[in-house]
This record gives C-alpha cells, sequence and structure tokens, in this order.
C-alpha cells in the first residue's frame, strides 16, 4: 500500500493537471467558436460558386485546369495541425494517407512521383521521420491563416499542374461536423472532376448571360473557384481541430476527476491503516507494560 505522502502528492499534481485541462478546454471553446463562425459564412459562398462553376462547364468551356492527362507525378496535401492535445485529429489524417499510400498511390510512392505537402507541424515532424518525399513550402500556414495565405498555397498546386509538374493534386483534411463529429475527407483539388449531371430540370435550363463573354469570365471563375474551395477545406481543418481538442481536454478533464475519487478514497483508507496501526501498537504497549 502507498504511502500517505506519495498518495498525497499524486493528488496535487491530477489537480494541477485537472485545472490545465479544463482552461485549455474553455479556450477550445473560444476558437472553435469563431473558426465555427468562418466556415459557416464560407460554405454558402463556396457551395454556390461550385454549383455556378459546374452548371458553366456543362456549357463545354475548356479550361487547362480540367485537362485530363495520364497521371505520373501527384502532389497531396495533408491538412494537419500545429498542436497536439486534439484526440485523434491528426491520426486520423495519417491513418487515411497510409490507406491511400497502400492502395492506390504506392506506385508513385515507388517510383518517387509522388510529394506529400504537410499543412501544419504535425505532418511536418511526422513526414520528416519517414521515407515520404515532403514538401514543406506551406508548413507554416496556420499562424497567420487567411485567404491571401491560402490563395498563395493553392497557385503553388495550379501552377505546378499547368507546369505539369504535378498531373494531379489530392487534399485530405477533416470535414466539421460538429463538435464531436469531424469527417476525414479526400478530394481532388486538380484536375477539375466532370460536372455531375443535373438532378432537376431547373437547374439543368439555368441559363447564364455572360459579360463580356463566356470565356473571359470563366478564365477569371475556375481559378478563383479552385482558391475558394481549398480555402473552405482550410477553415473545415480549423473548425474541426477546435472541435477535437475542446472534446478531447473535456474528457481528460472528467477522467482526471474521477481519478481524484479514486486517489482520495486511497488517500482516506491508507491514512485510516495508519491510524488503526498506531492504536494497535500503543494497546500493545500497554498491555506489555501492564504485563511486566
Amino acid at each position: 500500500m502507498p504511502n500517505l505522502k506519495e498518495v498525497k502528492n499524486r493528488i496535487v499534481s491530477v489537480t494541477s493537471t485537472q485545472q490545465i485541462t479544463k482552461a485549455m478546454k474553455m479556450v477550445a471553446a473560444a476558437k472553435l467558436r469563431r473558426a465555427q463562425e468562418a466556415i459557416t459564412q464560407m460554405r454558402p459562398y463556396a457551395q454556390k460558386l461550385n454549383e455556378i462553376l459546374q452548371n458553366v462547364s456543362t456549357a463545354q468551356v475548356e479550361t487547362p485546369f480540367a485537362e485530363q492527362r495520364d497521371v505520373q507525378r501527384v502532389l497531396l496535401i495533408a491538412v494537419t495541425s500545429d498542436r497536439g492535445l486534439s484526440g485523434a485529429f491528426n491520426a486520423n489524417i495519417f491513418r487515411r494517407i497510409r490507406i491511400l499510400l497502400d492502395e492506390e498511390l504506392r506506385g508513385y510512392q515507388a517510383q518517387g512521383t509522388l510529394e506529400v505537402m504537410p499543412i501544419g507541424k504535425k505532418g511536418l515532424e511526422y513526414y520528416r521521420r519517414r521515407d515520404v518525399k515532403s514538401n514543406t513550402t506551406f508548413s507554416g500556414l496556420w499562424p497567420n491563416l487567411s485567404f491571401d495565405e491560402a490563395r498563395r498555397t493553392a497557385e503553388y498546386a495550379m501552377d505546378g499542374f499547368l507546369e505539369k509538374r504535378y498531373d494531379k493534386v489530392l487534399v485530405v483534411y477533416n470535414e466539421f461536423k460538429n463538435v464531436a463529429t469531424q469527417i476525414v475527407r479526400v478530394e481532388q483539388l486538380l484536375p477539375l472532376l466532370p460536372a455531375e449531371p443535373a438532378t432537376n430540370t431547373a437547374a439543368a435550363n439555368i441559363d447564364y448571360i455572360f459579360e463580356p463573354t463566356k470565356e473571359e469570365i470563366v478564365t477569371e471563375l475556375i481559378p478563383k473557384s479552385i482558391k475558394i474551395q481549398f480555402y473552405k477545406m482550410l477553415l473545415d481543418s480549423r473548425a474541426s481541430e477546435e472541435g477535437a481538442r475542446m472534446t478531447a481536454m473535456d474528457k481528460a478533464t472528467d477522467n482526471a476527476g474521477e481519478l481524484l475519487k479514486e486517489l482520495k478514497l486511497t488517500y482516506n483508507r491508507t491514512r485510516q491503516a495508519a491510524i488503526t496501526k498506531e492504536i494497535l501498537e500503543i494497546v500493545g504497549g500497554a498491555e506489555a507494560l501492564s504485563n511486566g
């Protein structure tokens, strides 16, 4: 049985940890509120822009970003976080990428034509320790995340696609559903996928009026849409991270509380055992003196 000092030290340590996790939960909740507002405001705009893009694409407008060619070189963008203590947020990304590497991209990795571009320090540290060709150009994106930073990253991938340094660009990220649920998504950023058939007559019969010309507008619209979609992925990932961290810290706080209950019970039992032992020693000593 542990002595009283050991148990007391553990109680102090767990109490301190519980205070830290509770504070981190409150910080994550405040950050989550802002991140959730950002992705909630961005989603309708991104979805509508993508809808317009798909409808325009049905008009057989050619764009170099939709060029389908034999895939020889792949860029895989892994969206992770800068910090840990967020449950399985980063582990789920790494697990999904391992599945991709084993099932779909093994040949490219073996040939050295697969390049992983981690966004976030956790992804950077993870792939530095592994035999994976990494691109660290935009690993420090999170501290100053803005549309301009996302645009620069998207333009890097877009320029690489146009210059045929990459034939396909994939993004792996966490999509925010709610505080407790994040869904790992693998989306193809480039080349643009063919437009899906309209599911209703109204959408199929949309007739756009182009001014000045269809080609000029689409030339501006398609690159902007790609950047907006990528920025939405980053906002989704940030909201998912804070949600995962808030949930993890909430569980850690609850677990610390349960551990404190057990430690206090152990402390009381140990203390009671020590008192009982002292009483028995006193009684034994008294009996020995009386017998003497």
